[in-house]
């Protein structure tokens, strides 16, 4: 908990420095957002490939990859 707190206060750090705080907030949402449904899609239909992720969500096949592995990292995904 303490770290995923750090991380999240390094993160903000570092995109307050090149982003609007109005517009940082409405973006930590929506990623918060996403990340929830990935894991609940993760649990109903098993493994997810960056590319259904990207098709089902309308992301790049780079960002999806970049999401499977930070929710990995965090133990959110398996």
């Amino acid at each position: 908990m303490c770290q995923k707190l750090v991380d999240r206060v390094s993160q903000s750090k570092q995109l307050m420095a090149v982003a609007d705080p109005e517009l940082l907030a409405l973006f930590e949402d929506w990623l918060d957002e996403l990340e929830d449904e990935v894991i609940a899609l993760a649990r109903e239909k098993g493994g997810l490939t960056p590319e259904n992720l990207a098709a089902k969500f309308g992301l790049s096949r780079r960002g999806a990859t970049f999401l499977i592995t930070k929710l990995k990292r965090e133990g959110k995904l398996s």
